[in-house]
């Protein structure tokens, strides 16, 4: 693994100042709705100084036009004013609620939670008490941090998701270009191996020895097929997945330990699935192989195809220590390995062989001390 301690602190600089950030518009936000909060309330002051004068005036006295600006200058801030002969006053609530005691009772619980009360007084005689809420606008500045919070979230949702996708892009273009590079390298010998064994052959030696070594030769040719496909869409044809899969298990169980014991069960006949022969026996191998050497080299394999509605199931079964809960899904991650030796790359290669060129699921369907038990899902083609 590569560290870079220059990237990592421009990472954690990015986090400080975007916290920052974040933060001082947080406070600017609070300091904003309190300072709104407070002339909303000043406001509420001058309009009930202007409602005492008015109800300490004598009854024929003109209260002028000032107080009557004042009364109409509120426009938003809901009010109930109780008189001390306990009637009530609305401004800026329902007309259709505004005689509901039940209703105004419930407000102006609400409003003494907002907003202190006023109480209005005259030479030290109670008139009456002004019960007000937050205008609309303050209820909506109240929301204003949260829907920022929100913003700033799947903003920084939006960056991580492309960085990630970028950087997985990079990382397939480097193994897709790793993969071609390798299958083009053992391409030249392999040729010249051909060559060689139809000289071999020439020369009238123990057939025997060519046709193992003609065996080898395939094999090789199969690798370097299944390296040359990867970064590029495969061709899936309608194969008989009982056979293909019968086949490539064969194939291992011939050049496996006499200590592994091998079984093959269907439950389905013929079943056709849209396949790439090379990259499914692949998918297989690496499967049982991993198996094997979970089992240490010693145990028992299975494979059983089920059927399951439009699908057909394939598991893949060893014997061996298991799989801990928690490493269910990391296990396919590139790099992931609880081997000693190893790339961590098979069943990342396995996961997208199945889910991205032939658009089934893998899974581990169940992992004990006892053993594994792994799941292929592919669509059957009618």
């Amino acid at each position: 693994m590569n560290f870079n301690p220059k990237k990592k602190t421009s990472n954690i600089v990015l986090l400080i100042a975007s916290f920052v950030i974040v933060s001082l518009i947080l406070w600017n936000t609070n300091s904003f709705f309190k300072k709104f909060k407070e002339e909303e309330r000043y406001k509420m002051e001058i309009w009930a100084t202007a409602q005492t004068e008015f109800l300490s005036l004598p009854a024929d006295a003109d209260p002028g036009n000032l107080p009557l600006k004042v009364f109409q200058n509120n426009t938003s801030t809901p009010m109930i004013l109780v008189n001390r002969d306990g009637s009530m006053k609305t401004n800026n609530i329902p007309d259709e609620l505004s005689e509901d005691t039940l209703y105004l009772q419930k407000k102006m619980k609400q409003f003494r939670s907002e907003n202190r009360p006023i109480v209005m007084e005259d030479k030290g005689e109670h008139l009456a008490t002004l019960y007000y809420g937050n205008s609309e606008v303050l209820n909506k500045l109240k929301y204003y941090p949260i829907a920022l919070l929100l913003i700033i979230f799947l903003f920084g949702a939006v960056i991580f998701f492309f960085f990630k996708t970028n950087k997985a892009s990079e990382q397939n273009k480097l193994w897709a270009g790793m993969a071609k590079e390798t299958a083009h390298q053992i391409g030249t010998p392999l040729t010249s191996l051909l060559g060689w064994n139809e000289l071999l052959k020439a020369e009238k030696i123990n057939k025997d020895i060519t046709r193992e070594i003609e065996k080898d030769i395939n094999r090789l040719e199969t690798i370097t097929e299944r390296f040359s496909k990867i970064g590029s869409l495969p061709i899936l044809t309608p194969l008989d997945i009982v056979e293909e899969t019968r086949n490539a298990f064969e194939y291992l169980k011939l050049r496996s330990s006499k200590l592994i014991h091998f079984t093959f069960q269907s439950e389905v006949g013929k079943t056709t699935v849209m396949l790439n022969r090379s990259l499914y026996h692949w998918t297989i191998e690496n499967l049982v192989k991993n198996g094997i050497d979970a089992m240490k080299g010693k145990g028992n394999i299975s494979i059983e195809i089920l059927p399951m509605g439009k699908y057909v199931n394939i598991l893949v079964s060893d014997t061996g220590q298991g799989i801990p809960k928690g490493n269910f899904n990391t296990i396919f991650n590139p790099g992931f390995t609880s081997k000693k030796r190893g790339w961590g790359l098979g069943l990342s290669l396995v996961k997208r062989i199945v889910e991205e060129y032939h658009q089934g699921k893998i899974k581990v369907l169940s992992s004990t001390k006892e053993g594994t038990i792994m799941q292929i899902s592919l669509r059957v083609n009618h």
